[in-house]
Protein backbone atom coordinates (compact mmCIF):
# COMPACT_ATOMS: atom_id res chain seq x y z
CA UNK A 1 0.00 0.00 0.00
CA UNK A 2 0.97 3.47 -1.27
CA UNK A 3 1.30 6.22 1.73
CA UNK A 4 1.31 10.07 1.32
CA UNK A 5 3.94 12.15 2.83
CA UNK A 6 3.36 13.43 6.51
CA UNK A 7 4.69 15.12 9.08
CA UNK A 8 4.88 15.30 13.15
CA UNK A 9 4.39 19.10 13.25
CA UNK A 10 0.44 19.52 13.79
CA UNK A 11 -0.02 23.15 13.54
CA UNK A 12 2.01 22.51 9.61
CA UNK A 13 -0.51 20.69 8.41
CA UNK A 14 -3.58 22.45 6.68
CA UNK A 15 -7.23 23.12 7.64
CA UNK A 16 -9.15 21.96 4.94
CA UNK A 17 -12.82 23.32 4.58
CA UNK A 18 -15.38 21.97 2.01
CA UNK A 19 -17.28 24.59 0.78
CA UNK A 20 -16.88 28.12 0.12
CA UNK A 21 -19.94 29.67 1.22
CA UNK A 22 -20.46 32.05 3.89
CA UNK A 23 -19.96 29.28 6.75
CA UNK A 24 -16.62 28.22 5.00
CA UNK A 25 -14.87 31.64 4.08
CA UNK A 26 -16.01 33.05 7.90
CA UNK A 27 -13.88 29.71 9.42
CA UNK A 28 -10.79 30.34 6.79
CA UNK A 29 -10.97 34.01 7.42
CA UNK A 30 -11.02 33.70 11.45
CA UNK A 31 -7.64 31.28 11.19
CA UNK A 32 -5.84 32.56 8.28
CA UNK A 33 -3.49 34.59 10.94
CA UNK A 34 -2.18 31.32 12.84
CA UNK A 35 -3.10 28.33 10.59
CA UNK A 36 -2.76 27.38 6.56
CA UNK A 37 -5.81 26.89 4.88
CA UNK A 38 -7.14 25.06 2.20
CA UNK A 39 -10.49 26.02 0.86
CA UNK A 40 -12.44 23.48 -1.18
CA UNK A 41 -15.04 24.42 -3.96
CA UNK A 42 -16.88 21.58 -5.63
CA UNK A 43 -17.47 24.05 -8.51
CA UNK A 44 -17.09 27.56 -9.23
CA UNK A 45 -16.30 29.86 -6.19
CA UNK A 46 -19.31 31.58 -6.83
CA UNK A 47 -21.67 28.92 -7.07
CA UNK A 48 -22.26 28.74 -3.06
CA UNK A 49 -25.53 29.06 -1.68
CA UNK A 50 -24.58 32.21 -0.21
CA UNK A 51 -24.91 33.97 -3.08
CA UNK A 52 -28.23 32.78 -3.51
CA UNK A 53 -29.73 34.51 -0.53
CA UNK A 54 -31.44 37.33 -1.48
CA UNK A 55 -33.48 38.86 1.74
CA UNK A 56 -30.38 39.09 4.45
CA UNK A 57 -28.91 38.57 7.96
CA UNK A 58 -30.45 39.01 11.43
CA UNK A 59 -29.20 41.96 13.64
CA UNK A 60 -30.58 42.77 16.89
CA UNK A 61 -29.95 46.81 16.53
CA UNK A 62 -32.97 48.55 16.59
CA UNK A 63 -34.06 50.33 19.65
CA UNK A 64 -37.63 48.88 19.21
CA UNK A 65 -35.81 45.36 19.21
CA UNK A 66 -34.13 43.36 22.09
CA UNK A 67 -32.39 40.03 22.33
CA UNK A 68 -35.63 38.28 23.94
CA UNK A 69 -37.66 39.55 21.20
CA UNK A 70 -35.76 37.65 18.27
CA UNK A 71 -35.16 34.41 20.74
CA UNK A 72 -38.83 34.46 21.51
CA UNK A 73 -39.45 34.54 17.26
CA UNK A 74 -37.03 32.01 16.92
CA UNK A 75 -38.47 29.86 19.20
CA UNK A 76 -41.93 30.27 17.94
CA UNK A 77 -40.82 29.94 14.57
CA UNK A 78 -39.21 26.59 15.14
CA UNK A 79 -42.28 24.98 17.18
CA UNK A 80 -41.34 23.89 20.38
CA UNK A 81 -37.67 22.42 19.13
CA UNK A 82 -35.42 25.18 19.33
CA UNK A 83 -32.48 25.58 22.11
CA UNK A 84 -33.01 28.29 23.80
CA UNK A 85 -29.53 28.37 24.78
CA UNK A 86 -28.32 28.00 21.17
CA UNK A 87 -30.99 30.84 20.10
CA UNK A 88 -29.83 33.51 22.37
CA UNK A 89 -26.06 32.74 22.14
CA UNK A 90 -26.32 33.30 18.47
CA UNK A 91 -28.82 36.51 18.96
CA UNK A 92 -26.58 37.76 21.50
CA UNK A 93 -23.59 37.75 19.06
CA UNK A 94 -25.63 39.49 16.15
CA UNK A 95 -24.73 42.70 16.27
CA UNK A 96 -21.03 41.66 16.32
CA UNK A 97 -21.46 40.01 13.38
CA UNK A 98 -23.06 42.60 11.18
CA UNK A 99 -20.05 44.53 12.25
CA UNK A 100 -17.61 42.23 11.44
CA UNK A 101 -19.40 41.94 7.89
CA UNK A 102 -18.92 45.89 7.57
CA UNK A 103 -15.72 45.86 8.15
CA UNK A 104 -14.97 43.16 5.63
CA UNK A 105 -16.57 45.69 2.77
CA UNK A 106 -19.81 44.06 2.49
CA UNK A 107 -22.36 47.12 1.22
CA UNK A 108 -25.29 46.61 3.07
CA UNK A 109 -28.12 49.29 1.86
CA UNK A 110 -27.70 52.02 4.11
CA UNK A 111 -29.97 54.26 5.87
CA UNK A 112 -28.89 57.44 7.54
CA UNK A 113 -31.34 57.40 10.85
CA UNK A 114 -31.08 53.38 10.97
CA UNK A 115 -28.87 51.70 13.92
CA UNK A 116 -25.29 51.42 12.45
CA UNK A 117 -25.94 53.17 9.99
CA UNK A 118 -28.37 50.33 7.92
CA UNK A 119 -31.27 50.29 6.47
CA UNK A 120 -33.27 46.74 8.21
CA UNK A 121 -36.57 45.62 5.94
CA UNK A 122 -39.02 42.82 8.12
CA UNK A 123 -39.42 39.11 6.71
CA UNK A 124 -42.19 36.51 8.10
CA UNK A 125 -42.21 35.25 11.89
CA UNK A 126 -40.12 38.87 12.75
CA UNK A 127 -41.60 40.93 15.60
CA UNK A 128 -39.61 43.91 13.90
CA UNK A 129 -37.71 44.80 11.41
CA UNK A 130 -34.03 43.46 11.97
CA UNK A 131 -32.62 42.50 8.64
CA UNK A 132 -29.56 43.49 7.47
CA UNK A 133 -29.33 44.06 3.72
CA UNK A 134 -27.92 44.77 0.09
CA UNK A 135 -31.06 45.22 -1.70
CA UNK A 136 -32.75 41.80 -2.35
CA UNK A 137 -29.18 40.45 -3.20
CA UNK A 138 -27.08 40.26 0.43
CA UNK A 139 -25.81 36.77 0.17
CA UNK A 140 -24.06 37.83 -3.14
CA UNK A 141 -22.91 40.90 -1.34
CA UNK A 142 -21.39 39.00 1.35
CA UNK A 143 -20.19 36.56 -0.97
CA UNK A 144 -18.55 38.65 -3.06
CA UNK A 145 -16.60 40.66 -0.16
CA UNK A 146 -15.87 37.67 1.65
CA UNK A 147 -14.29 36.03 -1.41
CA UNK A 148 -12.12 39.31 -2.33
CA UNK A 149 -10.54 39.25 1.25
CA UNK A 150 -10.06 35.32 0.95
CA UNK A 151 -7.94 35.59 -2.20
CA UNK A 152 -6.02 38.04 -0.84
CA UNK A 153 -4.97 35.98 1.98
CA UNK A 154 -1.33 34.45 1.55
CA UNK A 155 -2.29 32.22 3.77
CA UNK A 156 -5.67 30.61 2.05
CA UNK A 157 -5.27 28.42 -1.36
CA UNK A 158 -8.69 28.38 -3.24
CA UNK A 159 -9.12 25.15 -5.20
CA UNK A 160 -12.03 25.35 -7.30
CA UNK A 161 -13.05 22.53 -8.86
CA UNK A 162 -12.43 20.21 -6.34
CA UNK A 163 -14.34 17.69 -4.54
CA UNK A 164 -14.30 15.74 -0.81
CA UNK A 165 -15.05 11.93 -0.82
CA UNK A 166 -14.79 11.10 2.41
CA UNK A 167 -12.79 12.01 5.68
CA UNK A 168 -10.26 9.63 6.52
CA UNK A 169 -10.47 8.05 9.70
CA UNK A 170 -8.23 4.98 11.41
CA UNK A 171 -11.14 2.56 9.69
CA UNK A 172 -9.14 3.71 6.52
CA UNK A 173 -6.07 2.63 8.12
CA UNK A 174 -7.14 -0.67 9.15
CA UNK A 175 -6.78 0.81 13.24
CA UNK A 176 -8.47 -0.07 16.33
CA UNK A 177 -7.10 3.38 17.38
CA UNK A 178 -9.64 5.89 19.04
CA UNK A 179 -11.98 7.61 16.53
CA UNK A 180 -10.53 10.75 14.96
CA UNK A 181 -10.12 12.30 11.35
CA UNK A 182 -7.08 12.52 10.28
CA UNK A 183 -7.69 13.98 6.24
CA UNK A 184 -9.28 13.77 3.75
CA UNK A 185 -9.55 12.25 0.12
CA UNK A 186 -10.45 15.07 -2.41
CA UNK A 187 -11.02 14.43 -6.35
CA UNK A 188 -9.51 17.34 -8.77
CA UNK A 189 -12.48 17.26 -10.97
CA UNK A 190 -10.67 19.07 -13.64
CA UNK A 191 -7.95 16.32 -13.77
CA UNK A 192 -10.04 13.26 -12.38
CA UNK A 193 -7.11 12.23 -10.10
CA UNK A 194 -7.47 11.81 -5.91
CA UNK A 195 -5.50 13.39 -3.63
CA UNK A 196 -4.71 12.42 0.51
CA UNK A 197 -4.43 15.16 2.48
CA UNK A 198 -3.22 15.18 5.80
CA UNK A 199 -5.04 17.68 7.79
CA UNK A 200 -4.85 19.14 11.40
CA UNK A 201 -8.49 19.54 10.96
CA UNK A 202 -11.65 19.13 8.48
CA UNK A 203 -14.86 21.66 8.28
CA UNK A 204 -17.77 20.39 6.43
CA UNK A 205 -19.45 23.60 5.33
CA UNK A 206 -20.82 22.48 2.36
CA UNK A 207 -24.35 23.55 2.32
CA UNK A 208 -27.47 21.52 2.59
CA UNK A 209 -29.58 18.97 0.81
CA UNK A 210 -32.17 20.67 -1.36
CA UNK A 211 -31.39 18.62 -4.90
CA UNK A 212 -32.26 15.94 -3.35
CA UNK A 213 -35.82 17.09 -4.63
CA UNK A 214 -37.09 17.40 -7.92
CA UNK A 215 -37.71 21.36 -7.29
CA UNK A 216 -35.41 23.65 -5.20
CA UNK A 217 -34.23 27.05 -4.71
CA UNK A 218 -31.04 25.44 -4.07
CA UNK A 219 -27.77 25.37 -6.53
CA UNK A 220 -26.32 22.65 -7.62
CA UNK A 221 -23.96 22.01 -5.04
CA UNK A 222 -26.98 21.30 -2.72
CA UNK A 223 -26.21 17.56 -2.48
CA UNK A 224 -25.50 16.93 1.24
CA UNK A 225 -22.06 16.38 1.19
CA UNK A 226 -20.62 16.90 4.19
CA UNK A 227 -23.70 15.50 5.82
CA UNK A 228 -23.15 12.34 4.43
CA UNK A 229 -19.54 12.50 5.06
CA UNK A 230 -20.38 12.96 8.63
CA UNK A 231 -22.56 10.30 8.64
CA UNK A 232 -20.48 7.82 7.35
CA UNK A 233 -17.61 8.69 9.41
CA UNK A 234 -19.70 7.89 12.81
CA UNK A 235 -21.28 11.09 13.62
CA UNK A 236 -24.64 11.56 14.57
CA UNK A 237 -27.05 13.44 12.61
CA UNK A 238 -30.42 15.64 13.97
CA UNK A 239 -33.81 16.49 12.57
CA UNK A 240 -33.43 15.91 8.96
CA UNK A 241 -37.50 15.55 8.85
CA UNK A 242 -37.48 19.59 8.78
CA UNK A 243 -36.85 20.13 5.52
CA UNK A 244 -38.04 23.59 4.57
CA UNK A 245 -39.91 24.65 1.28
CA UNK A 246 -39.78 28.15 0.72
CA UNK A 247 -42.79 29.29 -0.43
CA UNK A 248 -42.29 31.34 -3.58
CA UNK A 249 -40.10 30.13 -6.13
CA UNK A 250 -40.61 31.79 -9.65
CA UNK A 251 -42.60 29.39 -11.74
CA UNK A 252 -40.72 29.45 -15.18
CA UNK A 253 -39.78 27.53 -17.77
CA UNK A 254 -36.46 29.18 -18.40
CA UNK A 255 -35.41 28.79 -14.85
CA UNK A 256 -37.14 26.92 -11.46
CA UNK A 257 -34.21 27.91 -9.00
CA UNK A 258 -34.62 31.79 -8.63
CA UNK A 259 -35.90 32.36 -5.54
CA UNK A 260 -37.95 35.65 -5.25
CA UNK A 261 -37.35 36.80 -1.46
CA UNK A 262 -39.77 36.61 1.13
CA UNK A 263 -39.03 40.47 2.19
CA UNK A 264 -41.19 41.34 -1.14
CA UNK A 265 -43.92 40.05 1.20
CA UNK A 266 -42.67 41.38 4.25
CA UNK A 267 -43.11 44.87 2.25
CA UNK A 268 -46.81 43.91 0.95
CA UNK A 269 -46.73 41.72 -1.10
CA UNK A 270 -49.46 39.19 -1.51
CA UNK A 271 -50.47 35.79 -2.81
CA UNK A 272 -53.62 35.41 -4.62
CA UNK A 273 -55.44 33.10 -6.70
CA UNK A 274 -55.48 33.00 -10.54
CA UNK A 275 -59.01 35.12 -9.88
CA UNK A 276 -57.31 37.84 -7.66
CA UNK A 277 -58.46 36.36 -4.62
CA UNK A 278 -56.00 36.53 -1.46
CA UNK A 279 -56.09 33.40 0.14
CA UNK A 280 -53.66 33.56 2.91
CA UNK A 281 -55.49 35.44 5.45
CA UNK A 282 -58.15 32.38 5.60
CA UNK A 283 -54.98 30.52 6.79
CA UNK A 284 -53.28 32.38 9.46
CA UNK A 285 -54.53 35.93 10.98
CA UNK A 286 -50.73 37.05 9.96
CA UNK A 287 -51.12 36.61 6.40
CA UNK A 288 -48.28 36.91 4.30
CA UNK A 289 -46.34 37.10 7.31
CA UNK A 290 -46.58 33.95 8.62
CA UNK A 291 -44.22 31.37 9.03
CA UNK A 292 -42.45 30.20 6.35
CA UNK A 293 -43.99 26.41 6.62
CA UNK A 294 -47.65 27.59 6.97
CA UNK A 295 -47.59 29.87 3.84
CA UNK A 296 -45.57 26.98 1.98
CA UNK A 297 -48.68 24.55 2.98
CA UNK A 298 -51.24 26.79 2.12
CA UNK A 299 -49.76 27.26 -0.94
CA UNK A 300 -49.62 23.84 -2.05
CA UNK A 301 -53.30 22.90 -0.24
CA UNK A 302 -54.58 25.80 -2.74
CA UNK A 303 -52.57 24.51 -5.73
CA UNK A 304 -54.39 21.10 -5.08
CA UNK A 305 -57.64 22.29 -4.11
CA UNK A 306 -58.05 24.31 -7.57
CA UNK A 307 -55.76 22.32 -9.81
CA UNK A 308 -52.80 24.89 -10.13
CA UNK A 309 -49.67 24.46 -11.23
CA UNK A 310 -48.65 27.56 -9.29
CA UNK A 311 -50.16 30.59 -7.44
CA UNK A 312 -49.69 34.27 -8.19
CA UNK A 313 -47.65 36.85 -6.05
CA UNK A 314 -48.71 40.33 -6.40
CA UNK A 315 -46.48 43.53 -6.00
CA UNK A 316 -47.79 45.62 -8.26
CA UNK A 317 -49.58 48.09 -5.32
CA UNK A 318 -45.92 48.56 -4.38
CA UNK A 319 -45.03 50.81 -7.40
CA UNK A 320 -41.91 50.78 -9.67
CA UNK A 321 -40.24 53.30 -7.94
CA UNK A 322 -40.23 51.03 -5.08
CA UNK A 323 -39.87 47.75 -6.64
CA UNK A 324 -36.54 49.03 -8.77
CA UNK A 325 -35.29 50.34 -5.84
CA UNK A 326 -35.38 47.52 -3.07
CA UNK A 327 -35.69 44.36 -5.32
CA UNK A 328 -33.78 45.03 -8.51
CA UNK A 329 -32.46 41.64 -8.53
CA UNK A 330 -35.65 39.85 -8.95
CA UNK A 331 -37.16 43.26 -10.97
CA UNK A 332 -34.57 42.38 -13.52
CA UNK A 333 -34.61 38.57 -13.94
CA UNK A 334 -38.64 38.32 -14.02
CA UNK A 335 -38.65 41.33 -16.92
CA UNK A 336 -35.44 39.48 -19.00
CA UNK A 337 -38.24 36.11 -18.89
CA UNK A 338 -41.11 38.54 -19.72
CA UNK A 339 -42.64 39.44 -16.04
CA UNK A 340 -43.14 43.15 -15.70
CA UNK A 341 -43.78 42.69 -11.54
CA UNK A 342 -44.77 46.10 -11.49
CA UNK A 343 -47.43 45.38 -13.82
CA UNK A 344 -48.06 41.90 -13.62
CA UNK A 345 -47.92 39.63 -11.06
CA UNK A 346 -45.59 36.33 -10.47
CA UNK A 347 -45.89 33.12 -11.03
CA UNK A 348 -44.51 31.16 -7.53
CA UNK A 349 -44.49 27.78 -6.42
CA UNK A 350 -42.89 26.08 -3.32
CA UNK A 351 -39.53 24.88 -3.39
CA UNK A 352 -36.91 22.72 -1.30
CA UNK A 353 -35.09 25.65 0.13
CA UNK A 354 -33.20 25.02 3.58
CA UNK A 355 -32.18 21.83 5.83
CA UNK A 356 -32.88 22.72 9.39
CA UNK A 357 -31.36 19.27 10.66
CA UNK A 358 -27.99 18.26 9.97
CA UNK A 359 -24.76 17.00 11.58
CA UNK A 360 -24.93 17.31 15.09
CA UNK A 361 -22.60 19.84 16.81
CA UNK A 362 -21.64 22.21 19.65
CA UNK A 363 -22.04 25.91 19.34
CA UNK A 364 -18.30 25.70 18.60
CA UNK A 365 -18.53 23.55 15.14
CA UNK A 366 -17.38 20.05 17.19
CA UNK A 367 -18.84 17.16 15.55
CA UNK A 368 -19.03 13.36 17.48
CA UNK A 369 -15.15 12.97 15.47
CA UNK A 370 -12.28 14.11 17.02
CA UNK A 371 -10.66 16.75 14.64
CA UNK A 372 -13.87 16.83 12.41
CA UNK A 373 -16.14 20.16 12.30
CA UNK A 374 -19.20 21.49 11.20
CA UNK A 375 -20.58 24.86 10.34
CA UNK A 376 -23.77 26.52 8.52
CA UNK A 377 -26.62 24.49 6.62
CA UNK A 378 -24.13 21.29 7.29
CA UNK A 379 -24.95 21.11 10.66
CA UNK A 380 -27.99 20.73 13.38
CA UNK A 381 -27.08 22.82 16.42
CA UNK A 382 -30.63 23.65 17.98
CA UNK A 383 -31.02 26.94 16.55
CA UNK A 384 -33.59 26.12 13.43
CA UNK A 385 -36.02 23.73 15.81
CA UNK A 386 -38.49 22.11 13.62
CA UNK A 387 -38.40 25.29 10.90
CA UNK A 388 -35.82 28.28 10.41
CA UNK A 389 -36.77 31.83 11.01
CA UNK A 390 -36.17 33.84 8.05
CA UNK A 391 -32.18 35.22 7.77
CA UNK A 392 -31.30 33.74 10.65
CA UNK A 393 -28.79 31.13 8.80
CA UNK A 394 -26.52 34.00 7.56
CA UNK A 395 -26.35 34.71 10.90
CA UNK A 396 -25.50 31.39 12.26
CA UNK A 397 -22.92 30.88 9.05
CA UNK A 398 -21.14 34.38 11.23
CA UNK A 399 -21.34 33.61 15.12
CA UNK A 400 -20.32 29.43 14.33
CA UNK A 401 -17.87 30.10 11.73
CA UNK A 402 -15.99 32.42 14.38
CA UNK A 403 -16.39 30.20 17.46
CA UNK A 404 -15.63 26.91 15.19
CA UNK A 405 -12.39 28.67 14.10
CA UNK A 406 -11.63 29.65 17.57
CA UNK A 407 -11.92 26.05 19.21
CA UNK A 408 -9.55 24.94 16.20
CA UNK A 409 -6.92 27.36 17.13
CA UNK A 410 -7.22 25.85 20.89
CA UNK A 411 -7.50 22.52 19.95
CA UNK A 412 -4.99 20.00 21.63
CA UNK A 413 -2.21 19.08 19.24
CA UNK A 414 -2.46 15.35 17.95
CA UNK A 415 -0.18 12.45 16.41
CA UNK A 416 -0.44 12.39 13.06
CA UNK A 417 0.10 8.66 11.11
CA UNK A 418 0.81 8.32 7.32
CA UNK A 419 -2.05 8.27 5.61
CA UNK A 420 -3.16 5.31 2.51
CA UNK A 421 -3.17 6.63 -0.74
CA UNK A 422 -6.28 6.66 -2.73
CA UNK A 423 -6.33 2.63 -4.36
CA UNK A 424 -8.53 2.28 -7.73
CA UNK A 425 -6.20 -1.02 -8.53
CA UNK A 426 -9.65 -2.94 -8.43
CA UNK A 427 -11.60 0.00 -10.30
CA UNK A 428 -12.24 0.75 -14.11
CA UNK A 429 -14.05 3.54 -15.99
CA UNK A 430 -17.96 3.84 -16.15
CA UNK A 431 -19.07 2.06 -19.55
CA UNK A 432 -22.96 2.93 -18.67
CA UNK A 433 -23.32 6.98 -16.83
CA UNK A 434 -26.80 6.44 -18.09
CA UNK A 435 -27.29 4.12 -14.82
CA UNK A 436 -26.23 7.78 -13.00
CA UNK A 437 -28.26 10.02 -14.88
CA UNK A 438 -31.44 7.71 -14.65
CA UNK A 439 -30.91 7.30 -10.98
CA UNK A 440 -30.21 10.53 -9.63
CA UNK A 441 -33.46 11.53 -11.67
CA UNK A 442 -35.63 8.89 -10.04
CA UNK A 443 -34.21 9.69 -6.82
CA UNK A 444 -35.51 13.22 -6.50
CA UNK A 445 -38.95 12.61 -8.07
CA UNK A 446 -39.42 10.02 -5.55
CA UNK A 447 -38.59 12.88 -2.82
CA UNK A 448 -40.84 15.44 -4.11
CA UNK A 449 -43.58 12.92 -4.71
CA UNK A 450 -43.35 11.01 -1.37
CA UNK A 451 -41.49 13.17 1.07
CA UNK A 452 -42.64 16.87 0.32
CA UNK A 453 -44.76 19.29 2.35
CA UNK A 454 -47.22 16.59 3.00
CA UNK A 455 -47.01 13.28 4.26
CA UNK A 456 -47.97 10.05 4.78
CA UNK A 457 -46.60 6.72 6.40
CA UNK A 458 -47.84 4.90 3.41
CA UNK A 459 -45.72 7.27 0.87
CA UNK A 460 -42.50 6.91 3.19
CA UNK A 461 -42.55 3.41 3.77
CA UNK A 462 -42.89 3.30 -0.21
CA UNK A 463 -39.75 6.11 -0.61
CA UNK A 464 -37.59 3.89 1.87
CA UNK A 465 -38.31 0.51 0.20
CA UNK A 466 -37.19 2.30 -3.50
CA UNK A 467 -34.51 4.11 -1.32
CA UNK A 468 -32.99 1.08 -0.37
CA UNK A 469 -33.16 -0.67 -4.21
CA UNK A 470 -31.52 2.75 -5.56
CA UNK A 471 -28.65 1.99 -2.36
CA UNK A 472 -27.50 -1.31 -3.63
CA UNK A 473 -27.41 0.06 -7.38
CA UNK A 474 -25.23 2.46 -6.38
CA UNK A 475 -23.04 0.72 -3.90
CA UNK A 476 -22.63 -1.66 -6.90
CA UNK A 477 -21.63 1.28 -9.39
CA UNK A 478 -19.60 2.98 -6.36
CA UNK A 479 -17.30 -0.41 -5.66
CA UNK A 480 -16.49 -0.97 -9.48
CA UNK A 481 -16.04 2.18 -11.02
CA UNK A 482 -13.83 4.86 -10.97
CA UNK A 483 -15.47 7.85 -8.96
CA UNK A 484 -16.54 11.33 -10.85
CA UNK A 485 -18.72 14.09 -9.45
CA UNK A 486 -22.09 12.73 -10.54
CA UNK A 487 -21.41 9.49 -9.11
CA UNK A 488 -20.11 10.93 -5.52
CA UNK A 489 -23.19 13.29 -5.25
CA UNK A 490 -25.75 10.28 -5.96
CA UNK A 491 -23.91 8.92 -3.26
CA UNK A 492 -24.32 11.34 -0.92
CA UNK A 493 -27.91 12.11 -1.98
CA UNK A 494 -28.95 8.36 -1.27
CA UNK A 495 -27.53 8.47 2.37
CA UNK A 496 -29.42 11.87 3.07
CA UNK A 497 -32.66 10.63 1.23
CA UNK A 498 -32.65 7.73 3.62
CA UNK A 499 -31.89 10.09 6.61
CA UNK A 500 -34.76 12.31 6.09
CA UNK A 501 -37.02 9.18 5.52
CA UNK A 502 -35.88 7.59 8.39
CA UNK A 503 -36.45 10.62 10.33
CA UNK A 504 -40.21 11.41 8.91
CA UNK A 505 -41.06 7.99 9.86
CA UNK A 506 -39.81 8.80 13.63
CA UNK A 507 -41.70 11.43 13.63
CA UNK A 508 -45.25 10.41 14.82
CA UNK A 509 -46.79 13.91 14.95
CA UNK A 510 -47.21 17.19 12.81
CA UNK A 511 -44.95 19.56 13.81
CA UNK A 512 -43.53 22.96 11.83
CA UNK A 513 -41.75 21.57 8.55
CA UNK A 514 -42.84 18.47 8.59
CA UNK A 515 -46.69 17.36 8.17
CA UNK A 516 -48.44 13.88 8.26
CA UNK A 517 -51.92 13.51 7.07
CA UNK A 518 -51.64 10.44 9.67
CA UNK A 519 -50.73 12.30 12.48
CA UNK A 520 -51.73 15.94 11.95
CA UNK A 521 -51.42 17.32 15.46
CA UNK A 522 -48.87 18.09 17.12
CA UNK A 523 -47.43 15.69 20.38
CA UNK A 524 -48.17 17.78 24.10
CA UNK A 525 -43.79 17.25 24.39
CA UNK A 526 -41.27 16.81 21.54
CA UNK A 527 -37.85 16.23 21.18
CA UNK A 528 -35.13 16.27 18.39
CA UNK A 529 -34.81 12.91 16.63
CA UNK A 530 -31.47 12.04 16.35
CA UNK A 531 -29.82 8.80 14.23
CA UNK A 532 -26.74 7.54 15.48
CA UNK A 533 -24.92 5.25 12.88
CA UNK A 534 -23.61 1.82 14.16
CA UNK A 535 -19.82 2.08 15.20
CA UNK A 536 -18.73 0.22 12.74
CA UNK A 537 -20.18 -0.67 9.55
CA UNK A 538 -18.81 -1.61 6.18
CA UNK A 539 -17.88 0.22 3.20
CA UNK A 540 -21.59 1.21 1.64
CA UNK A 541 -23.38 -0.80 4.09
CA UNK A 542 -26.25 1.77 4.54
CA UNK A 543 -28.13 2.42 7.30
CA UNK A 544 -28.66 -1.31 8.57
CA UNK A 545 -28.59 -2.08 12.05
CA UNK A 546 -29.05 2.16 13.04
CA UNK A 547 -29.72 2.76 15.85
CA UNK A 548 -32.28 5.90 16.78
CA UNK A 549 -34.95 8.13 18.64
CA UNK A 550 -36.37 11.35 19.87
CA UNK A 551 -33.67 12.66 22.06
CA UNK A 552 -34.88 13.57 26.12
CA UNK A 553 -34.17 16.78 27.21
CA UNK A 554 -30.86 15.71 28.80
CA UNK A 555 -29.75 14.24 25.54
CA UNK A 556 -26.15 15.89 24.49
CA UNK A 557 -28.10 17.15 21.31
CA UNK A 558 -27.05 21.24 21.50
CA UNK A 559 -24.11 21.82 24.04
CA UNK A 560 -23.27 24.53 25.64
CA UNK A 561 -19.89 26.08 24.82
CA UNK A 562 -18.29 24.61 28.10
CA UNK A 563 -19.05 21.24 27.07
CA UNK A 564 -16.26 18.61 26.89
CA UNK A 565 -16.71 15.27 26.17
CA UNK A 566 -18.36 14.13 22.45
CA UNK A 567 -19.40 10.19 22.32
CA UNK A 568 -17.62 8.54 18.71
Amino acid sequence: MSFNSSTSDHDALPVVIIGAGLAGLTVALELASTRRVIVLAKRQLGEAATAWAQGGIVGVLGRDDSIESHVRDTQEAGAGLVDEHTARFIAERSAEAIEWLVERGVPFSPDPDGPLGLHLTREGGHAVRRIAHAADATGYAIHQALLAEVARHPNIELRERWMAIDVITPRHLHSDAAPRCHGVYVLDLDHQRVETIATSAVVLASGGVGKVYRYTSNPDTATGDGIAMAWRAGCRVGNMEFIQFHPTCLYHPQDRSFLITEALRGEGGHLKLPDGTRFMPAHDPRGELAPRDIVARAIDFEMKKHGLDHVWLDATHLGEAFLKEHFPTIHARCLALGIDIARQPIPVVPAAHYTCGGVVTDLLGRTDLPGLYAVGETTYTGLHGANRLASNSLLECVVLGKTCAETIVAAPRADQPLLPAWDESQVHNADEQVVIAHNWDELRLLMWNYVGIVRTTKRLERALHRIQLLRDEIDDYYANFRVDRDLLELRNLVDCAELIVRSALMRQESRGLHYSRDFPDPLPVSFPTVLVRPARSRRGAGLAGLGMGLASPSAPVSRPPSSTGLCG
